[in-house]
């Protein structure tokens, strides 16, 4: 599964978990994460300490698994180096997600649906960033859920403005750029700054 000439994208089951890990790094806020924000009741955000969260990526992931059936994302390489990650399942994953107000904001819609996909993190490995990885995964992400059968497939970027100041961890939705350029047209703005981005198949 490729997405560029230099970038190449692979379900993470396909890629080790010492290269996802290498992704996140061992600082800031996507090693604190791993990736489970949406995944933790908010109540309960602060009770899973980060060795725990890390164990419950790895089973989701089933990095080093290419056998496994099922993974909650992909994971992006540059000349063979990983250098990105990218969060991408059954909306009904994300637990937090369909709790949460704003994608919701103005749509009518069954939130149970498996057949809707949710893009919902992107990390970019520090020193790596500004080079492509972001659109190249956002792109492999559309193609993934469709080979897997999703019927839609969404995201919830940020809208970023030239010259307005945005905080690194608040892209971590990603841009309203990189879903554009992947197909993505916009269904609803429920805040200034966000936006519910979508591709039905």
């Amino acid at each position: 599964m490729t997405a560029d000439a230099a970038i190449s994208i692979v379900p993470a089951n396909e890629a080790s978990w010492d290269d996802l890990q290498a992704v996140f790094g061992a600082r800031g806020d996507a090693s604190r994460c791993q990736c489970q924000y949406f995944k933790i009741r908010d109540f309960q955000w602060k009770s899973v300490p980060v060795e725990e969260r890390a164990e419950r990526l790895r089973e989701q992931t089933g990095c080093d698994r290419p056998e496994a059936r099922t993974t909650s994302g992909l994971v992006a390489y540059l000349d063979g180096e990983p250098v990105g990650w990218c969060a991408v399942e059954p909306r009904t994953a994300y637990e937090r997600l369909l709790r949460t107000r704003v994608p919701w904001t103005g749509r009518d819609e069954d939130k149970t649906d498996d057949g809707v996909w949710a893009v919902t993190c992107f990390v970019t490995r520090s020193g790596f960033r500004r080079r492509g990885v972001g659109r190249a995964l956002a792109r492999g992400a559309v193609d993934f859920a469709r080979e897997r059968g999703a019927r839609a497939v969404e995201g919830y970027p940020m809208i970023t403005q030239p010259g307005q100041e945005v905080a690194w961890g608040e892209l971590y939705v990603g841009s309203r750029s990189i879903f554009a350029a992947a197909g993505f047209a916009e269904v609803s703005r429920p805040t200034l700054r966000r936006v519910v981005m979508r591709i039905d198949f």
